[in-house]
């Protein structure tokens, strides 16, 4: 799936990948979920480079290795766009999140059949039959999980789950509120509920929203509008929420989480949104309040082992994905689900290849 500019028409394409080099890996593709930051690459929200094979949330299995690879050919992995250097000053105080060599937006790898230049969505390029990529970009999990849930766990998931079970820590008892429903959104709500969260409010602009909200683990659903912040201090004993999660990614709706968070509590911004897109906040208000703002890169999480954690969950049956994946197409009709994403319809869309 190739994007040609910022603003064009996506299409299907053959391309010219390289045979996999020391330390690297050709994974062929089962699975891939469209996801909101690939839609940020070809709507200019984020810098990219073009032409451009989109996507970066997989699963696959292991086709060819290059010298040095330990991985076997036939084993089942799931793409990690994020992957740690292990070395940084960041990795080696625990925060594998934020790796001094995380991945460029757009990394330059391959050809289009016509021989130009292509460039890899953070790195992977997975909306595609196939990718090379290093060995450490690659997390290897049980067969025989579902691939269209499986594909969600390198990114929505573990961003969802990591934002709640690292940054946050949600604890029993506690209230929660959720800004935006999209595939993480719907993560987070599920994530609180197994977390043990009592009051679970889901919010977003759009009703449709509301059965997927209940099904994710919400207490309740609230449109998002201006009686918003009056609706959530009535159910939560006019004091607001102890979390407040920001899933969109835009300046309105983290200062709408900020209004919904009580004295003392936490606002966690978990959407990625555009550099240019400024919050204000009172002075006073940051005083008075006590509030703590912070964002979750990647859940702040540690995906080489937290993803064999979600996919053990997976298999045992513990951690339900279905409700995220809103159905399956193949890979010619994923300009079809870019459209869906743009509009807010549904949770995560995936791209089917077997």
């Amino acid at each position: 799936m190739v994007a040609r500019g910022s603003g064009a028409e996506l299409r299907v394409e053959r391309v010219r990948l390289p045979a996999p080099g020391p330390g690297e890996v050709r994974v062929t593709i089962r699975a891939a979920g469209v996801c909101h930051s690939d839609l940020s690459m070809v709507n200019g929200t984020l810098a990219a480079r073009f032409p451009l094979v989109l996507g970066h949330e997989a699963t696959g299995v292991v086709a060819e290795t290059g010298p040095g690879v330990e991985l076997s050919v036939g084993t089942p992995v799931v793409l990690n766009w994020a992957p740690a250097c292990r070395a940084c000053w960041w990795c080696r105080r625990g925060e594998q999140w934020l790796c001094a060599d995380t991945t460029a937006p757009t990394v330059p790898r391959g050809e289009t059949d016509d021989g130009v230049p292509l460039h890899l969505t953070l790195g992977l390029g997975a909306l595609a039959e196939a990718v090379v990529v290093p060995e450490r970009a690659v997390i290897p999990i049980p067969a025989g999980l579902p691939p269209e849930q499986a594909a969600l766990l390198g990114c929505a998931v573990l961003t969802g789950v990591g934002a709640v079970r690292n940054t946050a820590r949600v604890t029993p008892g506690e209230s929660v509120a959720v800004v935006g429903l999209g595939g993480v959104g719907l993560a987070v709500l599920s994530a609180a509920r197994r977390a043990g969260a009592t009051t679970i409010l889901a919010v977003d602009v759009a009703e449709a929203k509301r059965d997927l909200a209940f099904a994710a683990g919400a207490t309740d659903f609230l449109l998002s509008d201006d009686r918003l912040s009056k609706e959530v201090r009535a159910r939560t004993e006019s004091r607001g929420v102890d979390h407040a999660f920001e899933c969109v990614g835009r300046a309105a709706t983290i200062r709408a989480a900020w209004r919904l968070t009580r004295r003392g509590g936490a606002v966690t911004v978990v959407g990625m949104g555009a550099k240019d897109d400024m919050v204000s906040l009172g002075a006073l208000d940051i005083f008075h309040s006590a509030r703590t703002l912070r964002s979750s890169v990647y859940g702040s999480s540690d995906p080489d082992r937290e993803v064999p954690v979600l996919a053990a969950e997976l298999a045992e049956g513990a951690l339900d994905l279905g409700v995220l994946v809103s159905g399956t197409i193949p890979l010619d009709e994923a300009p079809v689900a870019f459209d869906r994403l743009a509009r807010g319809e549904g949770a995560r869309w995936v791209v089917t290849l077997d």
